[in-house]
């Protein structure tokens, strides 16, 4: 097999996924690009280890399982905070998410008790 048409797949969809990363405004479509850059790394790691001989029999394979369990939990919790945050601001834009919180007027402190929410 020749390993040169998986590489350049692997790095087109690794691109791809970066340039969606960078370029997109939904959350949803920035987690499926994570995910295709994910796909791409699992590509290179199963064909590394069929094309080079290593001592550890089948390590590519086993870092792939290890990849795509990554991208389970990433997911789990990446449409968790998707949720959430669509909840609240009904709005999954990410150039709208505060990265900072507001700081309160003076004098006008509110405090929160357990399962309270302060808007």
């Amino acid at each position: 097999m020749r390993p040169v048409i998986p590489y350049v797949t692997a790095a087109l969809l690794f691109g791809l996924g970066g340039y969606g990363v960078l370029r997109r405004r939904n959350a949803v479509l920035v987690l499926m690009a994570v995910e295709l850059m994910l796909n791409a790394v699992n590509l290179i790691l199963v064909t590394a280890d069929t094309t080079v001989r290593a001592q550890l029999p089948h390590a590519g394979q086993v870092f792939a399982l290890f990849v795509i369990v990554l991208a389970a939990a990433e997911i789990g919790v990446g449409l968790a905070i998707v949720l959430q945050l669509y909840r609240l601001r009904a709005s999954v834009a990410v150039d709208e998410v505060p990265l900072t919180e507001r700081p309160s007027a003076a004098g006008t402190e509110q405090t929160a008790t357990a399962g309270e929410v302060i808007r």
